[in-house]
């Protein structure tokens, strides 16, 4: 079937008509006033004494900002704004004394002072939540893109009345739309159909380079007149009649199921970008004409003498500087938090999180053993974790499974292969080519209370994801535990038969870097089940590593261990035990650990976990065998091998009999031919000889 051809509604100005019934003009004047008063109050007090660093006026998107805010009605809703979307967080019934206290670094407010004032989230209990805005531009679109097709979830699959009209909304400037959260978004919400409205809030400007840097003319909505199944609305958005008109009939559109609509509002920036910035590189005929088009002056054009008296509106502006001078008393009082508590929240610590995961939906997860009880034949790691995969899909109507080919094809490597057949295509799915677009609405389900489980095709291809990892694993900590997102994030590592710079790296120091992810590297079928079933049932995003060459591999291989076996993470095991050495290692290694060993006494431990690690066995071990060799597929400089080196170096130095070493890749990228790859991959041989080296020191 034909997508549906896009259209587009405008508006020209309409003086005279009486103000729409629809909103509430009252309201809409008081949240202006207050809008604008936060502002001044800022810029004039508050940064100059230094007690604000981070400022961005508002001024000239408030209006249209509010208006749609109060348009966003259900519990259900939900909107992801970015740095000037205060005014938005006003409609939606935020306190003013987290506005300015958020701003002023104190502690509660949006994140006890752990993150910039205007990086705000909002989770609302009698309203539209405010998704956690992260730092980077365009970064606000794929998680909203999540929310919506979580909605669609609850709406299709968990029949959930609440959802029956629901819509996510996301706002972002004029030059957010050159992002690639903001396409791939569009991508995902247009092809999907979904109840996503874009808000793109156009003042010619991204700091100080032109929208025309941006989009071709400087006029997205017009760019995207042909892109299928996208509703177009644009207007200006100072003057209130035309604004409400395109807000409202927006709302309705994507409320009526009809699909996403992007609406694209021109307005003035009154303010430079931050506080600091002087706009030096605006012409003085251009700043004029912004402040000729203030919207307040409209507005108040507008409603007094229909909806206010003249009387009516200098008191709404007179109380907006009341409220937010009582509002600043507040948040001047609050102290700044304890610094000893930054330290807490990254990982879930057992106080649940306010809003985000499927705890917070009822969730409890089945009873489960930490002990294998094998059963059966031996079978491969692909197997099973496509067994664990299908068993929690069965067991937890909240789960999706996602990513690019694992659908009819069962991914790349077999490792899905039956499961959409079985669980049907709205809980196991192909996406489009973009790994922003899986991680980030990843992150947007996950909120929304399901359990999204992505697939990154290969360890190499995350890096477009990389914010969107970032950004859904410091979301705990920076939202002072308002906000999570627990997902599993599988990813194939490592070498093959062959290798390649794109298919083979493995570099699982770069997730250990990305605070509140946990990391697991299971190196045989029996932990891979355990670890696999762990991550779904809790309650922190975990990155998931399945080595290509495990998946397969006749050692690998191992019975069962049950379907309510569970491996915590941080728990290592010993797979031999002796007296001279103690080697660490994890994933495709540890069968060549076992090899150089063969003939020798030492103990191999297969940490399974990176996040966390079992620095106790390790230590243990090491102050009885008195030497430590590492060996990692990942490369030697700045690889975690380093890290265990200097925990041991700190900790046990003084019962060492010879240097801690490693044997790692070289610092070069995976070969392509086998010759090559055998070279430079860690071998039996050259463990061995490190092995005799140590023992004889």
């Amino acid at each position: 079937m034909a997508a549906a051809a896009p259209t587009r509604e405008t508006s020209s100005k309409s003086g005279g008509n009486a103000p729409d019934p629809d909103f509430d003009w009252r309201r809409i004047a008081t949240l202006v006033h207050i809008s604008r008063e936060l502002d001044r109050i800022e810029e004039q007090e508050l940064v100059p004494g230094r007690k604000v660093l981070y400022q961005f006026s508002a001024r000239g998107h408030d209006m249209a900002q509010v208006m749609l805010g109060t348009r966003l009605t259900k519990t259900t809703d939900a909107v992801c704004g970015y740095y000037r979307s205060r005014p938005l967080l006003l409609s939606l019934g935020v306190p003013l004394e987290d506005a300015l206290g958020s701003n002023m670094g104190r502690a509660g407010g949006y994140s006890d002072g752990r993150d910039i004032g205007v990086v705000f989230n909002f989770p609302n209990p009698i309203g539209p939540s405010a998704l956690p805005m992260s730092g980077g531009v365009g970064a606000q679109y794929t998680p909203t893109a999540g929310w919506a097709q979580a909605i669609r979830y609850y709406q299709d699959v968990l029949k959930d009345p609440a959802y029956s009209d629901a819509i996510a909304v996301v706002l972002g400037g004029d030059a957010s739309v050159a992002t690639n959260g903001f396409w791939s978004a569009l991508t995902i919400a247009t092809t999907q159909k979904l109840p996503m409205l874009f808000s793109i809030e156009d003042n010619q400007y991204g700091i100080s380079v032109p929208s025309t840097f941006q989009t071709p003319g400087g006029d997205i909505a017009r760019n995207l007149e042909s892109f299928g199944n996208l509703k177009i609305f644009a207007g200006d958005g100072t003057e209130p009649a035309e604004a409400a008109r395109l807000i409202r009939q927006a709302v309705e559109h994507v409320r009526g199921r009809n699909g996403p609509a992007l609406l694209r509002l021109k307005v003035p920036r009154l303010q430079g970008h931050s506080f600091q910035d002087t706009q030096a590189y605006k012409a003085a005929d251009f700043v004029e004409d912004e402040w000729r088009r203030d919207p307040l002056p409209k507005l108040k054009s507008y409603i007094v003498g229909s909806v206010l008296s003249e009387e009516e509106w200098d008191a709404i502006g007179r109380e907006a500087t009341e409220v937010v001078a009582k509002a600043r008393e507040t948040a001047e009082v609050r102290q700044v938090a304890d610094p000893t508590t930054v330290l807490k929240g990254v990982l879930f610590d057992g106080e649940m999180q306010q809003e985000g995961g499927q705890w917070t939906h009822g969730y409890t997860a089945p009873p489960s053993r930490d002990e294998p009880k094998p059963e059966g034949p031996r079978i491969t790691m692909a197997a099973a974790i496509r067994r664990t995969l299908d068993q929690e899909l069965s067991a937890n109507p909240r789960m999706l499974l996602f990513g690019e080919d694992i659908g009819p094809k069962g991914g790349v490597h077999g490792v899905t292969q039956g499961l959409q057949e079985k669980h049907g295509f709205e809980r196991v799915f192909d996406t489009s080519l973009s790994e922003e677009g899986i991680v980030g609405r990843a992150v947007g389900m996950a909120i929304a209370g399901l359990l999204p489980v992505p697939e990154i095709q290969f360890r190499k291809y995350a890096e477009p994801a990389y914010e969107q990892i970032n950004d859904c694993g410091t979301m705990r900590w920076r939202t002072h535990n308002r906000f999570a997102a627990p997902m599993v994030l599988r990813m194939p590592i490592g070498f093959l038969k062959c290798g390649d710079p794109w298919h083979s790296q493995t570099n699982e120091v770069q997730f250990v870097h990305n605070p509140g992810w946990l990391v697991a590297a299971p190196s045989n079928a029996e932990d891979a089940v355990g670890l696999l079933r762990a991550a779904l049932r809790g309650n922190d995003p975990a990155v998931f590593f399945e080595h290509r060459a495990m998946l397969d591999d006749s050692w690998a291989r191992r019975p069962w261990p049950g379907d309510d076996y569970v491996l915590p993470f941080g728990r290592a095991r010993k797979t031999r035990e002796g007296d001279d050495i103690t080697i660490v290692t994890w994933g495709a290694m540890t069968p060549r650990c076992e090899e150089a060993l063969a003939d020798r006494s030492g103990d191999v431990i297969d940490l399974r976990t990176l996040v966390p690690w079992d620095r106790e066995m390790v230590l243990g071990s090491v102050r009885r065998t008195r030497r430590c060799l590492i060996v990692h597929e990942d490369l030697r400089s700045g690889g975690f091998g380093a890290e265990i080196a200097a925990v041991v170096a700190d900790e046990a130095f003084l019962d060492l009999d010879a240097p801690v070493a490693r044997v790692t890749m070289p610092d070069v990228p995976s070969p392509h031919n086998p010759v090559l790859l055998d070279h430079v991959v860690p071998s039996v041989e050259a463990i061995r000889a490190k092995i005799d080296e140590l023992v004889s020191f």
